[in-house]
């Protein structure tokens, strides 16, 4: 009732009925990105700030995309980043002076989700990320330890909880109720204690945003860790880590980052280090290394001597990791900050606060939250593939399509006019 009395007040001081949706969307958005990261990002954004829609960011096409949750289209600067470290890996002689700067990387992302830099390192997904913290904490281990979890994780969880059930975990499995994870309920399972909390921040099934410090404090107070899969956070809704107290995060990089496949960032947060048993013993984590084996190596009694990094990178690093994809991010990054979250979040907001009150409108179930701040809405609808994709395709329209349900992501090239053809094309349900 307050949505239709906001929407009709807006309208009466001279606004169409679109323009209202959307100016709540964007309302609900900046008013619940207000805070510390918010004014970072303000701080960040104000030389360079870009405009929205920034379709010139990107080349031009003749799709509507509106699936950057499952990839996010390469920007025209990302890609002319990768070129200039192409440039260096062909031997270009103009491009010798080219300087990768990986711990600069991992110094902007930590500084987009407000971490510090120390705690912060490289994974090769989103999913290694979260194996690595299971293997941390000893899970499955001998048996005996509990995890709670949600059925708005990731579904590629899903088969890694059940694995851990059946090595002895006591998983327990919070539902959905009306598209939401309940705080009352996440307490329920809580209540006997558990070793981790494991969510997503933003779930990619329906974009419900859990709180995430509520969560890390209810968790906390029961002796629990919390790891957040941040895949549909970091880039398009204001994350900060140090608010939340989350212990573990992590993303790819080829969503709302604007990166590509291969690479993405965990955080470890620096009070938890203590507690975790090593898991990675890779050459990328070494902090010093001295062999004793080689010509004019000096004599030593072991093979080698060395020590790994005190720090997230030298708990988890592997092997090489995508060095192109490190070079785009230099760019993308820069481009987020200098825009701001706050900023694409609520250009966003303004165009999926219309998807929310239209698509009802034409017999379709919205199984997205009212309420949710991310750029994303998911409604249901049986045999979607068979029963929308061929309309969409004749439209040039890209959304994500599932068994039975349709999923749309807009982000900060897309305008109304995306809005409208994907409508356009969209039968009733």
């Amino acid at each position: 009732m307050a949505y239709k009395q906001g929407t009709e007040a807006m309208a009466g001081a001279g606004l169409t009925r679109r323009q209202a949706i959307q100016g709540l969307g964007a309302g609900v958005a900046a008013g619940m990105a207000a805070g510390p990261q918010a004014a970072r990002a303000a701080a960040a954004t104000a030389p360079t700030a870009t405009a929205l829609p920034a379709r010139a960011a990107f080349a031009p096409t003749s799709l509507a995309y509106l699936d950057n949750g499952s990839q996010h289209p390469l920007s025209l600067g990302g890609q002319a980043a990768i070129e200039a470290y192409l440039a260096k890996r062909r031997l270009d002689p103009a491009a010798q002076g080219y300087d990768l700067d990986e711990e600069g990387l991992l110094a902007k992302f930590a500084r987009l989700i407000n971490a510090d830099p120390d705690e912060v390192t490289y994974v090769q997904s989103t999913t290694a990320a979260e194996q690595m913290v299971l293997r941390a904490l000893d899970l499955p281990g001998n048996g005996g330890a509990r995890v709670v979890t949600d059925t708005l994780h990731f579904f590629g969880s899903i088969p890694l909880y059940e694995e851990m059930a059946r090595q002895g975990v006591d998983v327990t499995w919070v539902r959905a109720v009306d598209g939401r994870i309940r705080m009352e309920d996440m307490a329920k399972a809580l209540a006997a204690g558990a070793r981790l909390v494991a969510l997503s921040h933003v779930s990619t099934i329906n974009g419900f945003e859990h709180d995430l410090k509520a969560v890390c404090d209810l968790a906390h107070a029961h002796g629990a860790l919390v790891y957040a899969d941040m895949i549909h956070a970091a880039g398009c809704v204001p994350v900060d880590v140090k608010a939340s107290g989350v212990d573990f995060a992590a993303c790819a990089s080829y969503k709302w980052l604007m990166g590509d496949f291969g690479l993405g960032f965990l955080y470890v947060r620096r009070d938890v280090w203590p507690q975790l048993k090593r898991c990675a013993y890779g050459y990328y984590g070494i902090d010093t290394f001295q062999p004793h084996i080689y010509p004019l190596d000096p004599p030593g009694a072991a093979v080698a001597d060395y020590a790994f990094a005190d720090n997230a990178t030298g708990r988890f690093a592997l092997g090489t990791h995508s060095h192109a994809v490190i070079a785009q991010l230099h760019h993308s990054l820069d481009w987020i900050m200098a825009t701001g979250v706050a900023r694409i979040q609520a250009h966003a907001q303004g165009l999926v606060a219309l998807l929310k009150a239209e698509l009802p409108a034409r017999g379709y179930t919205v199984m997205t939250p009212r309420e949710c701040r991310a750029p994303i809405v998911t409604a249901i609808c049986a045999d979607a593939r068979a029963r929308i994709g061929p309309a969409m395709a004749a439209a040039g329209v890209k959304l994500t399509l599932s068994a039975n349900r349709f999923r749309l992501t807009p982000s900060v090239q897309n305008d109304d006019a995306d809005i409208d053809r994907f409508l356009a094309a969209l039968p009733r349900a």
